[in-house]
């Protein structure tokens, strides 16, 4: 059996919701698992091709596929045109990851940063306050809730539709920005077509956060995914192309058909 060790360790473990009904979590730690798991995340795959895209052997690939499937994570179907194959799929839910937290300590989670930056600033509030700090001390220790912090916002969406709604879609999108500015949560600006365009300036999600060359700004795109797809009733994808955490000057989210479909 080859070295695990031949291909390179994720940084960071997994953490996988355990099926329904079931206490705690499963841990994922092992680099050929974590390999087949980043695969599997992108799209469904065949056993073979699992096979040929991590370079391993097939018993290799399997006794890992028969451990993932046995935690409940990984999960198959045959294929429609051909019995004898496997499609593997994750059939658990993402939680986050854990890696090596930073060496120094974050200036964004200190005393003196959020008194400067938070507490005396014009208009403080403490949800921003208690957000922001909670942001700052998980990035210090290592521990990315991305995913939970995107169904959340979801949930927020979906709470906050019927009270944004309105027949005209251009009202709609002004009743959302309107919601954002009153709430503190900076100024969004929203461009409606084939793709919808949402920018965020001052975002209260991300603006003082370290820059990690990453969006971070899972919350809100949750949230606008709610809002749309339940406006638009279809499937939609939010994606963030620009971000205070990337170095950019605002947050900026493409709203998009699922496969390429139009939203208009």
């Amino acid at each position: 059996m080859e070295n695990e060790e031949n291909i390179s360790q994720p940084k960071a473990i997994q953490i996988f919701a355990k099926a329904p009904g079931e206490l705690g979590v499963n841990v994922v730690k092992s680099p050929v698992k974590l390999t087949i798991l980043s695969m599997l995340k992108d799209t469904d795959m065949e056993f073979d091709e699992i096979v040929k895209n991590t370079g391993k052997s097939k018993s290799t690939i399997s006794v890992h596929l028969k451990s993932l499937r046995e935690d409940g994570i990984v999960s198959y179907r045959f294929d429609a045109n051909d019995h004898r194959k496997k499609i593997f799929y994750i059939s658990s839910k993402f939680l986050g990851e854990v890696e090596s937290g930073d060496e120094k300590e974050l200036e964004e989670r200190q005393a003196e940063f959020l008194v400067k930056n938070i507490l005396d600033v014009d208009n403080f509030k403490f949800s921003f306050l208690l957000f922001h700090t909670l942001r700052s001390n998980l990035i210090q220790e290592g521990i990315n809730i991305n995913p939970v912090l995107n169904q959340t916002g979801k949930n927020i969406g979906a709470a906050m539709y019927e009270k944004l709604y309105d027949d005209d879609i251009k009202v709609f999108c002004d009743n959302i920005t309107e919601f954002w500015a009153d709430n503190g949560l900076g100024k969004l600006d929203i461009v409606l077509g084939d793709i919808i365009n949402v920018t965020a300036y001052e975002c209260f999600e991300c603006s003082l956060l370290p820059k990690k060359g990453k969006p971070a700004c899972y919350l809100d795109a949750g949230i606008f995914e709610a809002l749309f797809a339940n406006y638009l009733k279809k499937d939609i994808a939010v994606t963030e192309v620009k971000c205070f955490t990337m170095g950019d000057d605002c947050c900026h989210f493409l709203v998009e058909g699922i496969n390429g479909e139009s939203l208009t």
